[in-house]
């Protein structure tokens, strides 16, 4: 059939709170235009992200039931593990309460005044867990990644050239080097099979261990099988061994693609490197059989794992942002194509040319989209990425909105009505003005700045 349905049904609802256009914007103001300072339940469509969002399964909340809260050597943490290693062939499994956490772990071993990390595209938290140790963190997107309309199969791919210029000029500084899948920054794109094993081929011949920001791994996985020649026939567990073959380590949010609210880990081969991140999380997380988590938590993980490579609800996953993508496109909305795994990506830079980057025009979109339609999205461009480590501003590469889709939550009823308000902002949108920040931290500003709209 042409139509690809939701494959489950829906035995729990909540409410969704309707509010007015007048309610909206008192909202917001009160909220110093920051999205991320709303409350919740102010919110009708909740894209913001797609991290720790997902609706769980009867069969994950019943395995909370039997989780087993003891402080050390858990039988949820064997599950947890059994379930890890079925799919990712590490010495090593470190829980974690969420990828930040193993971020975090990992640069304070690794990162370190002078030394740079070379990545695809490195994430917010990534980023500031690398900055914060006085590191530089490095992006080495290849240029189909940066063009919008470019209709590349792999535009998360890392640039095998300019990696290989990079570790010839600085391999002494490189602790490692990283790669993201799917590439959340540039669209939710993903990296080849082919394009991972090389960029691991290139670390290991400098001596480097290559780690895998492994986040969304299934999506990048589903990619892999229906864009890449010779894997079409592959399933999607054995795409995912291969993805991680070459791998030394990987830092994992399983609020993403394990299909939980909260968790995560770190996954290594070096001994003494996991010996140091052990002794880092007993002291920040817990003990290692639970690291910050409850064993319930890890039950959960174990059987999410077993739910997110199926590949009809893969289909549907990655279908869902097909569809926005390709009614916003006939609109007339410059959006990110082709459409990425865990959101649509809407190109503000572009709609809004009349409003500079340093007056975020990603921003001004995320204000209105909720302003206009109770739509919760988040900037990812010059916000988020366009504050140096030195203080300094410059416009990041792209400016985007994101519209992220939490899992198994909303329906295509739901889908349709943000298109209608992506509709109804067509004809407003040379009207929407830029933004100034009027407060920020010193890094990751984004979750916590307060703006204000210009004249």
């Amino acid at each position: 059939m042409k139509t690809i349905i939701e494959p489950f049904r829906i035995k729990s609802v909540e409410p969704i709170r309707f509010t007015t256009r007048d309610e909206r914007e008192r909202l917001l103001r009160d909220a110093h235009w920051n999205t991320f300072a709303l409350h919740a339940d102010d919110v009708m469509i909740d894209l913001l992200t797609d991290s720790g969002t997902s609706a769980m399964s009867a069969a994950q909340w019943g395995t909370m039931m039997t989780g087993d809260e003891s402080y050390a050597g858990s039988p949820s943490f064997w599950r947890f593990d059994a379930a890890v290693r079925n799919l990712f062939d590490f010495v090593h499994i470190i829980p974690t309460h969420q990828g930040r956490a193993a971020e975090a772990i990992l640069f304070s071993i690794l990162g370190g005044t002078g030394r740079k990390v070379p990545s695809n595209t490195h994430f917010d938290t990534t980023r500031g867990n690398i900055e914060a140790t006085g590191a530089e963190a490095v992006d080495l997107l290849v240029p189909e990644g940066l063009d919008p309309n470019d209709l590349s199969p792999f535009k998360g791919n890392i640039d095998l050239a300019r990696l290989e210029r990079f570790m010839a000029d600085h391999a002494d500084d490189v602790p490692c080097v990283m790669i993201t899948v799917t590439n959340n920054a540039g669209g939710g794109q993903p990296a080849s099979l082919a394009n991972i094993h090389a960029a691991a081929d290139i670390a290991h011949a400098h001596g480097k261990p290559f780690i895998i920001d492994a986040c969304r791994f299934a999506e990048n996985a589903h990619f892999i099988k229906h864009r890449e020649p010779g894997q079409e026939d592959r399933s999607i567990p054995d795409i995912v061994r291969d993805m991680f073959s070459k791998a030394d380590g990987m830092t994992m949010s399983a609020k993403k693609d394990a299909l939980v609210n909260i968790g995560g880990w770190l996954a290594l081969n070096d001994d003494d490197l996991a010996m140091k991140a052990r002794n880092r999380l007993i002291m920040t997380e817990g003990f290692p059989t639970y690291g910050g988590l409850a064993g319930r938590d890890l039950d959960a993980i174990a059987q999410g794992l077993a739910e997110v490579v199926d590949e009809d609800y893969l289909r549907y996953r990655v279908r869902t942002n097909e569809y926005i993508v390709e009614r916003l496109d006939a609109m007339g909305v410059p959006v990110i194509k082709p459409a990425g795994g865990h959101a649509v990506f809407v190109d503000a830079r572009t709609w809004l040319a009349h409003v500079p980057p340093l007056q975020y025009p990603g921003h001004s979109l995320a204000c209105a989209l909720y302003e206009a339609g109770g739509i919760r999205t988040t900037e990812i461009g010059t916000v988020m990425f366009g504050r140096r480590p030195d203080g300094s501003e410059q416009p990041a590469a792209m400016d985007l909105v994101r519209l992220a889709m939490p899992r198994r939550v909303y329906t295509q009823s739901h889908a349709d009505y943000v298109v209608e308000v992506f509709d109804e902002l067509r004809g407003a949108v040379t009207d929407l003005t830029g933004y100034e920040i009027t407060e920020e931290p010193p890094a990751m500003r984004h979750f916590t700045a307060k703006f204000r709209p210009l004249p």
